[in-house]
């Protein structure tokens, strides 16, 4: 029987990664990490000890092979809109093109989501001199489906804002809904075919439990924080993310890629820092965890390290639970 492909080691140690965005392009393994950045900084819920200033891409070309740093492929200074803070990325492909989707401040200090693209998908990229139309929050994440569609997923709260938009409109002094009302759910839009725009208005995704009834605000083990992600396995959609101030990462299913999701379990128990950050790729007949934890900078929750382990999904669909730090 085959050993799992385990990597307990960051990927790379001459940088700080996080957020790892992990696509299979041109036959190999690419990841689009956040860059953390040696700097001191008081930690806060606006999320300001994270001041990342550029994208750093890596590769692999396979499960055990080194991984590569392909060097800056954009940097804060060349994007005309942006203020500050290039968070979590995420990248896609269509149109003989490779398209990298980006978080950053606006000069409002509004968390706003950008694109830019490139000939190869190591970059360097070109982003587009506005952020896209519409967009809001962070942590963007692009499913291209079956039928060539392609689905943005986005939103964080705290630091990522996301609670300030429930009206539709930016409202600073905007707080999250009650522990007995139903959570915040990331938000969705169909892109355009150029993958520039959205197609309709961003519109939020519902998450019930196994009675059909939305997650709570104040079920703080299964709700929405941040950092979503959707992959599709046997004609189903998995939307997962982080749960925040539990520091899991958990799944919901769904035969839509816009929902409503049901809510199925657990993959990845609480890391070393206080975000985690994960995607999930298929690469060669099987299924891969990339997320990060601190462990690199001993516990610094701005200085952290991608990481990667082998997922398991049974035959019937659940996805088995993984300890960062188990055997």
């Amino acid at each position: 029987m085959t050993q799992p492909v385990t990597q307990r080691e960051p990927l790379v140690t001459h940088i700080y990664t996080a957020d790892p965005s992990a696509h299979v392009f041109e036959g190999k393994l690419y990841i689009y990490p956040s860059h953390d950045l040696d700097h001191e900084h008081t930690s806060n819920d606006n999320g300001d000890q994270y001041d990342m200033e550029d994208y750093h891409i890596l590769s692999m070309d396979d499960a055990n092979s080194p991984c590569q740093d392909h060097g800056e492929a954009l940097h804060l200074r060349d994007i005309p809109w942006a203020k500050q803070q290039l968070w979590a990325p995420d990248a896609a492909y269509k149109n003989n093109t490779y398209y990298l989707f980006f978080p950053a401040r606006d000069h409002d200090n509004i968390f706003r989501i950008g694109v830019a693209t490139s000939s190869s998908p190591a970059g360097p990229f070109t982003p587009q001199p506005e952020y896209i139309p519409g967009s809001f929050s962070i942590d963007p994440a692009v499913l291209m489906d079956d039928d060539g569609s392609a689905f943005i997923y986005f939103g964080g709260l705290w630091g990522g804002q996301l609670e300030k938009w429930q009206t539709g409109t930016f409202d600073p002094n905007a707080e999250g809904p009650a522990a007995d009302e139903p959570a915040l759910g990331p938000r969705v839009a169909e892109l355009s075919d150029d993958l520039l725009t959205f197609k309709d208005a961003p519109r939020e995704i519902s998450i019930l439990d196994e009675n059909g009834q939305p997650i709570l605000a104040g079920d703080e083990e299964r709700r929405y924080f941040e950092g979503p992600w959707v992959h599709k396995h046997n004609g189903l959609y998995y939307l997962s993310y982080s749960t925040g101030t539990t520091h899991n990462i958990v799944y919901a299913v769904s035969e839509n890629p816009q929902g409503p999701f049901t809510y199925k379990g657990k993959i990845l128990t609480p890391v070393i820092g206080w975000t985690t950050h994960h995607s999930i790729v298929q690469f060669q007949d099987k299924w891969y965890l990339f997320y990060h934890d601190s462990s690199l900078s001993g516990g610094a929750d701005n200085k952290r390290c991608v990481k990667f382990t082998e997922l398991t999904i049974h035959e019937d669909g659940t996805i088995e639970t993984i300890d960062p730090y188990g055997k």
